[in-house]
Protein backbone atom coordinates (compact mmCIF):
# COMPACT_ATOMS: atom_id res chain seq x y z
CA UNK A 1 0.00 0.00 0.00
CA UNK A 2 1.93 3.79 0.56
CA UNK A 3 4.77 6.28 0.98
CA UNK A 4 4.34 9.67 -1.65
CA UNK A 5 0.92 8.90 -2.09
CA UNK A 6 -0.15 11.35 0.50
CA UNK A 7 -1.20 13.21 -2.33
CA UNK A 8 -2.29 10.52 -4.77
CA UNK A 9 -3.22 6.53 -3.42
CA UNK A 10 -1.76 4.33 -5.21
CA UNK A 11 -4.72 2.66 -6.68
CA UNK A 12 -6.82 5.91 -7.43
CA UNK A 13 -3.68 7.82 -6.59
CA UNK A 14 -6.48 10.26 -6.60
CA UNK A 15 -5.44 14.15 -4.91
CA UNK A 16 -8.35 14.04 -2.75
CA UNK A 17 -7.92 16.82 0.03
CA UNK A 18 -11.91 16.75 1.59
CA UNK A 19 -13.72 19.10 4.08
CA UNK A 20 -16.02 16.66 6.48
CA UNK A 21 -19.30 17.72 7.94
CA UNK A 22 -18.89 19.38 11.46
CA UNK A 23 -22.16 18.54 12.27
CA UNK A 24 -22.63 16.16 15.22
CA UNK A 25 -23.11 12.63 15.51
CA UNK A 26 -25.19 10.87 17.53
CA UNK A 27 -24.03 12.21 21.48
CA UNK A 28 -23.60 15.28 23.24
CA UNK A 29 -25.30 18.27 21.14
CA UNK A 30 -22.82 20.21 18.97
CA UNK A 31 -20.30 18.66 20.96
CA UNK A 32 -19.08 15.71 18.15
CA UNK A 33 -17.28 16.95 15.40
CA UNK A 34 -16.01 14.32 12.95
CA UNK A 35 -12.36 13.71 12.12
CA UNK A 36 -10.15 11.50 10.93
CA UNK A 37 -6.71 8.72 11.93
CA UNK A 38 -4.40 8.80 9.59
CA UNK A 39 -0.43 8.34 9.00
CA UNK A 40 2.03 5.66 7.99
CA UNK A 41 3.22 1.50 9.41
CA UNK A 42 7.38 1.79 9.13
CA UNK A 43 8.43 -1.06 8.53
CA UNK A 44 12.84 -0.74 8.54
CA UNK A 45 14.19 -3.97 6.74
CA UNK A 46 17.97 -4.59 6.31
CA UNK A 47 19.32 -3.70 2.94
CA UNK A 48 20.61 -6.15 -0.04
CA UNK A 49 23.32 -5.60 -3.12
CA UNK A 50 22.17 -3.10 -5.86
CA UNK A 51 22.75 -6.22 -8.74
CA UNK A 52 19.56 -7.83 -7.78
CA UNK A 53 17.84 -5.10 -9.41
CA UNK A 54 14.80 -7.27 -11.72
CA UNK A 55 11.85 -7.22 -9.57
CA UNK A 56 10.38 -8.33 -5.95
CA UNK A 57 7.69 -10.25 -4.31
CA UNK A 58 6.78 -10.58 -0.53
CA UNK A 59 3.74 -12.43 1.46
CA UNK A 60 1.67 -10.15 3.32
CA UNK A 61 -1.20 -10.39 5.26
CA UNK A 62 -4.87 -9.73 4.40
CA UNK A 63 -7.42 -9.05 6.77
CA UNK A 64 -10.76 -6.64 7.67
CA UNK A 65 -9.01 -3.39 9.50
CA UNK A 66 -12.26 -2.27 10.00
CA UNK A 67 -14.89 -3.96 12.33
CA UNK A 68 -17.66 -2.15 9.71
CA UNK A 69 -16.64 -0.87 5.96
CA UNK A 70 -16.89 3.09 7.04
CA UNK A 71 -18.15 4.18 3.38
CA UNK A 72 -16.00 5.68 0.48
CA UNK A 73 -13.76 7.71 2.61
CA UNK A 74 -12.80 5.22 3.45
CA UNK A 75 -8.78 4.63 2.30
CA UNK A 76 -5.72 3.24 3.48
CA UNK A 77 -3.62 -0.05 1.63
CA UNK A 78 -2.50 -2.50 4.23
CA UNK A 79 1.39 -3.45 3.84
CA UNK A 80 2.95 -2.63 1.18
CA UNK A 81 5.75 -1.09 -1.20
CA UNK A 82 6.93 1.31 -3.96
CA UNK A 83 9.15 -0.25 -6.58
CA UNK A 84 10.49 2.64 -8.57
CA UNK A 85 13.18 2.63 -11.72
CA UNK A 86 17.08 2.02 -10.26
CA UNK A 87 19.69 5.18 -11.85
CA UNK A 88 23.25 5.10 -11.84
CA UNK A 89 23.39 8.37 -9.95
CA UNK A 90 21.11 9.75 -7.73
CA UNK A 91 17.45 9.69 -8.61
CA UNK A 92 16.31 12.54 -10.74
CA UNK A 93 14.36 15.34 -9.07
CA UNK A 94 10.82 15.72 -10.38
CA UNK A 95 10.48 12.60 -12.31
CA UNK A 96 8.23 10.23 -9.91
CA UNK A 97 6.98 7.09 -11.55
CA UNK A 98 6.88 3.24 -9.53
CA UNK A 99 4.89 0.26 -9.31
CA UNK A 100 2.80 0.86 -5.83
CA UNK A 101 -0.07 -1.15 -5.44
CA UNK A 102 -1.37 -3.68 -3.35
CA UNK A 103 -3.63 -4.74 -1.10
CA UNK A 104 -6.44 -2.13 0.09
CA UNK A 105 -9.47 0.34 0.17
CA UNK A 106 -9.99 3.06 -2.09
CA UNK A 107 -12.22 6.08 -2.59
CA UNK A 108 -12.87 5.11 -6.28
CA UNK A 109 -13.72 1.43 -5.00
CA UNK A 110 -17.05 0.85 -6.35
CA UNK A 111 -17.99 -2.45 -4.63
CA UNK A 112 -16.33 -2.57 -1.45
CA UNK A 113 -16.87 -4.82 1.58
CA UNK A 114 -14.55 -5.43 4.90
CA UNK A 115 -12.11 -7.78 3.13
CA UNK A 116 -9.60 -6.01 1.38
CA UNK A 117 -8.88 -6.30 -2.69
CA UNK A 118 -5.69 -6.26 -4.79
CA UNK A 119 -4.89 -3.51 -7.40
CA UNK A 120 -1.35 -2.98 -9.63
CA UNK A 121 -0.84 0.87 -9.07
CA UNK A 122 1.56 1.51 -11.76
CA UNK A 123 2.02 5.35 -11.81
CA UNK A 124 2.92 7.08 -14.43
CA UNK A 125 5.31 10.30 -14.75
CA UNK A 126 4.16 12.70 -11.77
CA UNK A 127 0.78 10.91 -11.79
CA UNK A 128 -0.21 11.89 -15.40
CA UNK A 129 -1.84 8.53 -15.64
CA UNK A 130 -1.97 4.97 -13.31
CA UNK A 131 -2.58 1.78 -14.44
CA UNK A 132 -4.49 -0.45 -11.44
CA UNK A 133 -5.41 -3.68 -13.71
CA UNK A 134 -6.45 -4.58 -17.23
CA UNK A 135 -9.31 -1.78 -18.15
CA UNK A 136 -8.76 -0.05 -15.08
CA UNK A 137 -6.62 3.32 -14.39
CA UNK A 138 -7.10 7.61 -13.71
CA UNK A 139 -10.69 8.50 -13.78
CA UNK A 140 -13.64 6.40 -16.29
CA UNK A 141 -13.73 8.68 -19.15
CA UNK A 142 -12.74 6.74 -22.27
CA UNK A 143 -11.60 9.90 -23.81
CA UNK A 144 -8.84 10.22 -22.08
CA UNK A 145 -7.76 7.00 -20.82
CA UNK A 146 -4.68 7.81 -18.34
CA UNK A 147 -3.19 4.32 -17.96
CA UNK A 148 -6.88 2.38 -18.34
CA UNK A 149 -5.22 0.81 -21.41
CA UNK A 150 -2.02 0.31 -19.42
CA UNK A 151 -1.70 -3.59 -18.66
CA UNK A 152 -2.63 -5.97 -20.42
CA UNK A 153 -4.29 -8.97 -19.48
CA UNK A 154 -1.85 -12.16 -19.41
CA UNK A 155 -3.06 -15.18 -17.50
CA UNK A 156 -6.41 -17.26 -19.02
CA UNK A 157 -7.77 -18.82 -15.70
CA UNK A 158 -7.92 -15.61 -13.72
CA UNK A 159 -10.54 -13.05 -14.67
CA UNK A 160 -9.58 -8.93 -13.31
CA UNK A 161 -12.34 -6.79 -12.32
CA UNK A 162 -12.06 -3.24 -12.78
CA UNK A 163 -13.00 -2.80 -9.18
CA UNK A 164 -10.01 -4.16 -8.20
CA UNK A 165 -8.96 -8.41 -7.84
CA UNK A 166 -11.54 -9.70 -4.75
CA UNK A 167 -10.03 -11.74 -2.11
CA UNK A 168 -12.37 -14.56 -1.13
CA UNK A 169 -14.62 -12.98 1.41
CA UNK A 170 -13.98 -13.33 5.10
CA UNK A 171 -10.48 -13.72 4.31
CA UNK A 172 -8.46 -12.87 7.68
CA UNK A 173 -4.87 -13.03 8.47
CA UNK A 174 -3.98 -15.22 5.78
CA UNK A 175 -0.83 -14.56 3.52
CA UNK A 176 -1.52 -12.95 -0.30
CA UNK A 177 1.81 -13.76 -2.01
CA UNK A 178 2.70 -10.91 -5.19
CA UNK A 179 5.06 -9.65 -6.89
CA UNK A 180 6.67 -8.15 -10.20
CA UNK A 181 9.54 -9.62 -12.38
CA UNK A 182 10.19 -8.69 -15.94
CA UNK A 183 9.69 -10.93 -18.86
CA UNK A 184 11.32 -10.07 -22.51
CA UNK A 185 7.63 -10.50 -24.37
CA UNK A 186 8.10 -7.64 -26.45
CA UNK A 187 11.31 -6.30 -28.24
CA UNK A 188 13.00 -3.24 -27.51
CA UNK A 189 12.51 -0.44 -30.33
CA UNK A 190 14.04 2.90 -30.81
CA UNK A 191 11.12 4.88 -31.84
CA UNK A 192 8.02 5.43 -30.36
CA UNK A 193 4.51 6.27 -32.12
CA UNK A 194 7.15 7.77 -35.18
CA UNK A 195 8.94 9.72 -32.82
CA UNK A 196 13.18 9.15 -31.95
CA UNK A 197 12.73 8.39 -28.38
CA UNK A 198 13.11 4.33 -27.41
CA UNK A 199 10.94 2.34 -25.45
CA UNK A 200 12.19 -0.93 -23.37
CA UNK A 201 11.31 -4.33 -23.78
CA UNK A 202 10.68 -4.81 -19.56
CA UNK A 203 6.99 -6.09 -19.14
CA UNK A 204 6.64 -5.65 -15.72
CA UNK A 205 4.09 -8.79 -14.80
CA UNK A 206 2.53 -9.45 -11.74
CA UNK A 207 2.98 -12.92 -10.12
CA UNK A 208 0.20 -14.02 -7.50
CA UNK A 209 0.77 -17.02 -5.03
CA UNK A 210 -2.43 -17.81 -3.49
CA UNK A 211 -4.10 -20.92 -2.22
CA UNK A 212 -6.18 -21.64 -5.17
CA UNK A 213 -4.47 -19.56 -8.08
CA UNK A 214 -0.38 -19.20 -8.57
CA UNK A 215 1.55 -17.64 -11.67
CA UNK A 216 1.57 -14.65 -13.46
CA UNK A 217 -1.68 -12.14 -14.21
CA UNK A 218 -1.31 -9.04 -15.89
CA UNK A 219 1.69 -7.06 -17.13
CA UNK A 220 2.44 -3.17 -17.78
CA UNK A 221 2.80 -2.80 -21.31
CA UNK A 222 5.98 -0.63 -21.80
CA UNK A 223 4.13 2.09 -23.88
CA UNK A 224 2.62 2.83 -20.28
CA UNK A 225 6.00 3.87 -19.37
CA UNK A 226 7.31 5.75 -22.54
CA UNK A 227 4.20 7.48 -23.30
CA UNK A 228 5.03 10.63 -21.53
CA UNK A 229 8.39 11.03 -23.31
CA UNK A 230 6.61 11.71 -26.59
CA UNK A 231 6.59 15.25 -24.75
CA UNK A 232 9.92 15.61 -23.34
CA UNK A 233 11.88 13.22 -25.71
CA UNK A 234 15.06 14.07 -22.50
CA UNK A 235 13.23 11.54 -20.79
CA UNK A 236 13.89 8.62 -22.76
CA UNK A 237 15.45 5.51 -21.04
CA UNK A 238 14.17 6.81 -17.75
CA UNK A 239 11.62 4.80 -16.91
CA UNK A 240 10.42 1.33 -15.81
CA UNK A 241 10.57 0.10 -19.48
CA UNK A 242 14.14 0.50 -19.96
CA UNK A 243 15.32 0.50 -16.65
CA UNK A 244 15.52 -2.35 -13.71
CA UNK A 245 14.61 -1.39 -10.41
CA UNK A 246 15.63 -0.41 -7.49
CA UNK A 247 16.29 -3.09 -4.86
CA UNK A 248 15.95 -1.45 -1.47
CA UNK A 249 12.18 -0.01 -1.35
CA UNK A 250 10.18 1.06 1.55
CA UNK A 251 8.05 -1.17 3.20
CA UNK A 252 5.27 0.55 4.85
CA UNK A 253 1.16 0.59 5.89
CA UNK A 254 -0.11 3.61 4.31
CA UNK A 255 -3.24 4.67 6.10
CA UNK A 256 -4.64 7.71 4.80
CA UNK A 257 -8.53 8.07 6.17
CA UNK A 258 -9.86 6.27 9.04
CA UNK A 259 -13.41 7.27 10.94
CA UNK A 260 -12.70 8.94 14.38
CA UNK A 261 -14.51 11.33 16.37
CA UNK A 262 -13.68 14.14 19.07
CA UNK A 263 -15.26 15.50 21.86
CA UNK A 264 -14.59 18.04 24.83
CA UNK A 265 -15.91 17.35 28.49
CA UNK A 266 -17.00 20.09 30.74
CA UNK A 267 -13.64 20.11 32.21
CA UNK A 268 -12.75 21.36 28.88
CA UNK A 269 -10.39 17.94 28.23
CA UNK A 270 -10.77 16.55 24.37
CA UNK A 271 -11.29 12.78 24.18
CA UNK A 272 -11.49 11.06 21.05
CA UNK A 273 -12.71 7.55 19.63
CA UNK A 274 -11.33 5.88 16.11
CA UNK A 275 -13.49 3.34 14.14
CA UNK A 276 -12.87 -0.53 15.98
CA UNK A 277 -9.70 -1.13 14.19
CA UNK A 278 -7.83 -4.54 14.23
CA UNK A 279 -5.07 -6.87 12.99
CA UNK A 280 -4.87 -10.25 12.57
CA UNK A 281 -3.75 -12.68 15.67
CA UNK A 282 -1.73 -15.92 15.65
CA UNK A 283 -1.64 -18.59 17.50
CA UNK A 284 1.59 -16.75 20.27
CA UNK A 285 -0.97 -13.52 20.18
CA UNK A 286 1.25 -11.63 18.15
CA UNK A 287 0.62 -10.50 14.13
CA UNK A 288 2.56 -11.34 11.71
CA UNK A 289 1.98 -9.02 9.05
CA UNK A 290 4.46 -9.59 6.25
CA UNK A 291 6.86 -12.24 5.35
CA UNK A 292 9.56 -13.07 2.73
CA UNK A 293 10.22 -10.03 0.99
CA UNK A 294 12.81 -11.08 -1.87
CA UNK A 295 14.85 -9.00 -4.28
CA UNK A 296 15.75 -10.73 -7.52
CA UNK A 297 18.57 -10.50 -10.27
CA UNK A 298 17.69 -11.75 -14.16
CA UNK A 299 18.83 -14.68 -13.71
CA UNK A 300 15.95 -15.76 -12.10
CA UNK A 301 13.32 -15.78 -14.67
CA UNK A 302 14.55 -13.43 -17.42
CA UNK A 303 17.10 -15.24 -18.63
CA UNK A 304 15.55 -18.73 -19.45
CA UNK A 305 12.76 -16.97 -21.32
CA UNK A 306 14.25 -15.09 -23.31
CA UNK A 307 16.22 -18.04 -24.26
CA UNK A 308 12.86 -19.73 -24.56
CA UNK A 309 12.17 -17.16 -26.94
CA UNK A 310 14.34 -17.09 -29.06
CA UNK A 311 14.47 -21.07 -29.70
CA UNK A 312 15.59 -22.96 -26.45
CA UNK A 313 14.07 -25.70 -24.30
CA UNK A 314 10.56 -24.54 -22.98
CA UNK A 315 11.11 -22.22 -19.45
CA UNK A 316 9.41 -24.03 -16.75
CA UNK A 317 8.66 -20.28 -15.00
CA UNK A 318 9.59 -21.36 -11.68
CA UNK A 319 11.40 -18.24 -10.18
CA UNK A 320 15.17 -19.62 -9.45
CA UNK A 321 15.83 -18.86 -5.91
CA UNK A 322 19.19 -19.20 -6.08
CA UNK A 323 19.46 -15.62 -7.92
CA UNK A 324 17.64 -14.14 -4.97
CA UNK A 325 18.21 -12.84 -1.79
CA UNK A 326 15.58 -12.33 1.10
CA UNK A 327 15.45 -9.49 2.93
CA UNK A 328 15.86 -9.43 6.86
CA UNK A 329 14.48 -7.43 9.39
CA UNK A 330 15.66 -5.50 12.13
CA UNK A 331 13.17 -5.80 14.78
CA UNK A 332 12.40 -2.50 14.53
CA UNK A 333 9.61 0.22 13.55
CA UNK A 334 7.29 3.07 14.11
CA UNK A 335 3.93 5.00 13.60
CA UNK A 336 3.07 8.00 12.29
CA UNK A 337 -0.94 7.44 12.85
CA UNK A 338 -2.31 10.67 14.03
CA UNK A 339 -5.89 11.79 15.13
CA UNK A 340 -7.12 15.08 13.68
CA UNK A 341 -10.00 16.83 12.73
CA UNK A 342 -9.99 18.08 9.13
CA UNK A 343 -9.64 21.66 9.61
CA UNK A 344 -6.61 21.12 11.93
CA UNK A 345 -2.90 22.49 10.74
CA UNK A 346 -0.43 19.98 10.16
CA UNK A 347 0.97 21.13 13.78
CA UNK A 348 -2.17 20.54 15.41
CA UNK A 349 -2.58 16.91 14.08
CA UNK A 350 -1.48 14.74 17.18
CA UNK A 351 0.42 11.40 17.03
CA UNK A 352 -1.24 8.70 19.34
CA UNK A 353 0.94 6.92 21.17
CA UNK A 354 1.49 3.99 19.46
CA UNK A 355 4.08 2.05 21.47
CA UNK A 356 1.63 1.96 24.56
CA UNK A 357 0.28 -0.74 22.85
CA UNK A 358 2.66 -2.09 19.66
CA UNK A 359 5.58 -2.94 20.13
CA UNK A 360 7.50 -3.71 16.19
CA UNK A 361 9.15 -7.24 16.34
CA UNK A 362 10.92 -9.70 13.86
CA UNK A 363 8.93 -12.72 14.60
CA UNK A 364 12.09 -14.53 12.79
CA UNK A 365 14.11 -13.10 10.75
CA UNK A 366 12.29 -12.85 7.94
CA UNK A 367 8.64 -12.02 9.35
CA UNK A 368 7.80 -8.73 10.72
CA UNK A 369 5.12 -7.82 12.90
CA UNK A 370 3.35 -6.52 16.30
CA UNK A 371 3.56 -7.96 19.75
CA UNK A 372 0.62 -6.29 22.01
CA UNK A 373 -0.16 -5.01 25.33
CA UNK A 374 -2.83 -6.82 26.52
CA UNK A 375 -3.65 -4.79 28.68
CA UNK A 376 -5.02 -2.48 26.21
CA UNK A 377 -5.85 -4.27 23.13
CA UNK A 378 -8.93 -6.68 23.22
CA UNK A 379 -8.41 -10.08 21.86
CA UNK A 380 -11.42 -10.96 19.41
CA UNK A 381 -12.55 -14.30 17.83
CA UNK A 382 -14.66 -13.79 14.73
CA UNK A 383 -16.63 -16.55 12.82
CA UNK A 384 -13.55 -15.65 9.91
CA UNK A 385 -10.30 -16.12 12.54
CA UNK A 386 -8.76 -14.57 15.54
CA UNK A 387 -7.87 -10.33 15.94
CA UNK A 388 -6.29 -7.79 18.00
CA UNK A 389 -8.68 -4.52 18.36
CA UNK A 390 -6.75 -1.96 18.82
CA UNK A 391 -7.70 0.82 21.56
CA UNK A 392 -11.21 2.81 20.49
CA UNK A 393 -10.73 6.07 23.43
CA UNK A 394 -7.83 8.05 22.91
CA UNK A 395 -7.19 11.43 25.37
CA UNK A 396 -5.14 14.39 24.20
CA UNK A 397 -2.20 15.38 26.55
CA UNK A 398 0.91 17.31 26.76
CA UNK A 399 4.30 15.05 27.04
CA UNK A 400 7.44 15.23 28.82
CA UNK A 401 8.30 17.92 25.81
CA UNK A 402 4.49 19.72 26.41
CA UNK A 403 3.95 18.50 22.70
CA UNK A 404 0.70 17.05 22.48
CA UNK A 405 -0.14 13.13 22.32
CA UNK A 406 -3.08 10.95 22.22
CA UNK A 407 -2.77 8.60 24.91
CA UNK A 408 -5.24 5.12 25.23
CA UNK A 409 -8.00 5.36 28.03
CA UNK A 410 -10.11 2.87 29.13
CA UNK A 411 -13.69 3.28 27.92
CA UNK A 412 -15.20 3.30 31.45
CA UNK A 413 -12.68 6.58 32.21
CA UNK A 414 -14.03 8.71 29.06
CA UNK A 415 -16.69 11.14 30.68
CA UNK A 416 -20.51 10.33 30.28
CA UNK A 417 -20.86 14.00 28.50
CA UNK A 418 -18.58 13.50 25.95
CA UNK A 419 -21.20 11.33 24.03
CA UNK A 420 -18.71 9.40 22.49
CA UNK A 421 -19.59 6.10 23.72
CA UNK A 422 -23.30 6.52 21.83
CA UNK A 423 -21.39 7.14 18.22
CA UNK A 424 -21.76 4.56 15.72
CA UNK A 425 -19.64 3.70 13.25
CA UNK A 426 -21.84 1.36 11.01
CA UNK A 427 -21.91 1.33 7.70
CA UNK A 428 -23.85 4.60 6.17
CA UNK A 429 -26.50 4.31 3.90
CA UNK A 430 -24.88 5.25 0.51
CA UNK A 431 -25.77 6.07 -3.08
CA UNK A 432 -25.84 2.73 -4.98
CA UNK A 433 -22.68 2.43 -7.27
CA UNK A 434 -22.39 3.52 -10.48
CA UNK A 435 -21.13 0.56 -12.78
CA UNK A 436 -18.23 0.81 -14.47
CA UNK A 437 -18.38 0.40 -18.40
CA UNK A 438 -16.49 0.40 -21.53
CA UNK A 439 -16.58 1.98 -25.11
CA UNK A 440 -19.91 0.60 -27.05
CA UNK A 441 -18.79 1.89 -30.36
CA UNK A 442 -18.85 -0.49 -32.79
CA UNK A 443 -15.70 1.07 -34.39
CA UNK A 444 -14.22 1.32 -30.82
CA UNK A 445 -10.86 -1.04 -29.84
CA UNK A 446 -13.43 -2.96 -27.78
CA UNK A 447 -15.31 -4.09 -30.48
CA UNK A 448 -12.84 -4.24 -33.80
CA UNK A 449 -11.71 -6.63 -33.73
CA UNK A 450 -13.74 -7.06 -30.72
CA UNK A 451 -13.47 -10.85 -28.45
CA UNK A 452 -14.10 -14.28 -29.78
CA UNK A 453 -17.00 -15.79 -27.45
CA UNK A 454 -19.64 -14.45 -25.00
CA UNK A 455 -20.94 -12.47 -22.96
CA UNK A 456 -20.44 -14.18 -19.45
CA UNK A 457 -21.04 -13.52 -15.83
CA UNK A 458 -18.74 -13.85 -12.68
CA UNK A 459 -20.55 -13.04 -9.46
CA UNK A 460 -17.91 -12.08 -6.79
CA UNK A 461 -18.56 -11.89 -2.91
CA UNK A 462 -18.41 -7.97 -2.92
CA UNK A 463 -22.05 -8.09 -4.67
CA UNK A 464 -21.21 -7.27 -8.22
CA UNK A 465 -21.43 -8.58 -11.02
CA UNK A 466 -18.68 -8.87 -13.79
CA UNK A 467 -19.55 -9.43 -17.17
CA UNK A 468 -16.36 -10.66 -19.39
CA UNK A 469 -15.79 -11.87 -22.99
CA UNK A 470 -12.72 -14.10 -24.20
CA UNK A 471 -10.43 -11.68 -26.64
CA UNK A 472 -7.64 -13.13 -28.69
CA UNK A 473 -4.18 -12.22 -26.36
CA UNK A 474 -3.29 -9.68 -29.07
CA UNK A 475 -6.54 -7.92 -30.02
CA UNK A 476 -7.53 -7.12 -26.27
CA UNK A 477 -7.87 -3.41 -25.68
CA UNK A 478 -4.23 -2.48 -23.97
CA UNK A 479 -2.35 -4.34 -26.68
CA UNK A 480 -4.19 -2.39 -29.88
CA UNK A 481 -3.43 0.91 -27.23
CA UNK A 482 0.47 -0.56 -26.95
CA UNK A 483 2.07 1.24 -30.01
CA UNK A 484 2.58 -1.97 -31.53
CA UNK A 485 2.67 -2.99 -35.13
CA UNK A 486 0.87 -5.19 -36.73
CA UNK A 487 3.83 -7.60 -36.21
CA UNK A 488 4.43 -6.86 -33.39
CA UNK A 489 1.47 -8.08 -31.87
CA UNK A 490 1.80 -11.59 -33.97
CA UNK A 491 5.39 -12.14 -32.37
CA UNK A 492 3.58 -11.26 -28.20
CA UNK A 493 0.69 -13.51 -29.51
CA UNK A 494 2.91 -16.83 -30.30
CA UNK A 495 5.28 -15.86 -27.24
CA UNK A 496 1.88 -15.92 -24.85
CA UNK A 497 0.71 -19.18 -26.36
CA UNK A 498 3.97 -20.89 -25.63
CA UNK A 499 3.39 -19.51 -21.92
CA UNK A 500 -0.37 -20.48 -21.93
CA UNK A 501 0.79 -23.99 -23.28
CA UNK A 502 3.40 -24.47 -20.67
CA UNK A 503 2.65 -22.49 -17.52
CA UNK A 504 -0.35 -23.95 -15.53
CA UNK A 505 -1.85 -22.16 -12.09
CA UNK A 506 -1.40 -24.70 -9.43
CA UNK A 507 2.39 -24.54 -9.74
CA UNK A 508 4.59 -22.58 -6.97
CA UNK A 509 6.75 -19.98 -9.14
CA UNK A 510 7.32 -17.95 -6.35
CA UNK A 511 8.52 -19.91 -3.40
CA UNK A 512 6.20 -20.85 -1.29
CA UNK A 513 5.58 -18.92 2.77
CA UNK A 514 7.41 -20.71 5.88
CA UNK A 515 4.60 -19.46 7.78
CA UNK A 516 1.05 -19.45 7.97
CA UNK A 517 -1.34 -20.15 5.10
CA UNK A 518 -2.11 -18.46 1.75
CA UNK A 519 -5.50 -16.27 1.27
CA UNK A 520 -7.04 -17.44 -1.59
CA UNK A 521 -9.07 -15.45 -4.73
CA UNK A 522 -12.17 -14.78 -4.59
CA UNK A 523 -13.85 -18.21 -6.40
CA UNK A 524 -15.96 -16.49 -8.44
CA UNK A 525 -12.71 -14.64 -10.59
CA UNK A 526 -11.27 -18.41 -11.47
CA UNK A 527 -12.64 -18.97 -14.73
CA UNK A 528 -11.87 -21.85 -17.55
CA UNK A 529 -11.73 -20.75 -21.54
CA UNK A 530 -14.00 -21.99 -23.56
CA UNK A 531 -13.16 -25.20 -25.79
CA UNK A 532 -10.81 -24.65 -28.55
CA UNK A 533 -9.56 -21.47 -26.63
CA UNK A 534 -6.93 -22.77 -24.04
CA UNK A 535 -3.90 -21.07 -25.11
CA UNK A 536 -3.53 -17.91 -26.67
CA UNK A 537 -6.91 -16.29 -25.29
CA UNK A 538 -7.88 -14.11 -22.05
CA UNK A 539 -10.68 -12.75 -20.27
CA UNK A 540 -11.71 -9.63 -20.05
CA UNK A 541 -14.20 -7.68 -18.31
CA UNK A 542 -16.45 -5.42 -19.91
CA UNK A 543 -18.94 -4.20 -17.02
CA UNK A 544 -19.02 -4.59 -13.59
CA UNK A 545 -22.25 -3.49 -11.62
CA UNK A 546 -24.46 -4.10 -8.56
CA UNK A 547 -26.31 -7.61 -8.17
CA UNK A 548 -30.25 -6.42 -8.91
Amino acid sequence: MLKKRFFALFTSCVPLVFVLSLAPLVGAPNQIQKGEMAGYLLVPHDKVQETYNAGFSMYVAAWPLLEEYPGNRFQTGLFGTWMHAQYDGPTPDKLYSDIEGGLGWWRDTRFATETPKFIMGGVALNFSAWANGPGAGKGRDWDKPNGKYGVAQLNPWLLWPPDGLNLKQGTCGELFGYGYLPLPLTNAKSTTAGKNVPTGNNCWTLFLNTGNFKGPVAFFTPYFWSRVTLDDPNLGGMFLDSRPSGPNRALQMETQYVPSVQSIDEKGETYARIAPTSFPRGPKGDSAVVHRVTAYNKKALWNEVKAWFEGGPPASGVVDPRAAVVHTFPGRGGATWRIYKPQDSREERAPIAWNSFATPTAIDSITYGFRWNEKLVTRKDTTDGPLVTLPEYYHLVKDNNKKAQWVVVLPEDVPAETGLAEVSFSRPNEEPSKPYVTPDDPESCWKKPGPVAGPFQAHPGDGSVVTYYWYRFADQPALLNADLTDKEREALQSRVEKLHRNWKKDRDYLAPPAIGKLADIDPALIVKPPPGLEAGYVPIATRQAAEE
